[in-house]
């Protein structure tokens, strides 16, 4: 009995870290939410010196540097990759699940802007008059 329950309970949260989770709620030490619409949410990031996050997720979404990064994203299949951003960078990242560990001996912070559907750029560029790239 006690072989069941630790296997239903090693698959729940095998399956929750797979999914991935939301960085607000799973790490409000490093994550805040600035702003929310219908199309967009806005957080903005903040690591110490050679601080780590937990597994977490995040939609397609545009990231903007406010410092220079160095950091690697650790994925749920155990491997790595190392990521970089000068201040004022902003750089698309597509959806994903990792978790961040600051690689620097300076703090890190940016501004992350989630796209909620896929359907928010073809709304801005309707708004603007324009057609939506293919």
């Amino acid at each position: 009995m006690h072989r069941l329950l630790l296997a239903v309970a090693l698959v729940c949260f095998t399956g929750a870290v797979a999914k991935g989770q939301d960085p607000v709620k799973v790490d409000p030490l490093h994550y805040k939410l600035v702003s929310e619409n219908a199309d967009v949410r806005i957080l903005r990031f903040h690591y110490g010196p050679h601080e780590k996050s937990v597994m977490h997720a995040h939609p397609d979404l545009v990231a903007i540097f406010l410092t220079d990064a160095n950091v690697k994203m650790n994925l749920p299949d155990g491997k790595s990759v190392e990521q970089t951003g000068k201040a004022g960078d902003a750089q698309w990242e597509p959806a994903g699940v990792h978790l961040p560990e600051n690689m620097s001996d300076k703090p890190i912070e940016g501004i992350l802007v989630e796209m909620k559907h896929k359907s928010a750029a073809a709304k801005l560029a309707a708004k603007a008059g324009a057609k939506p790239a293919k």
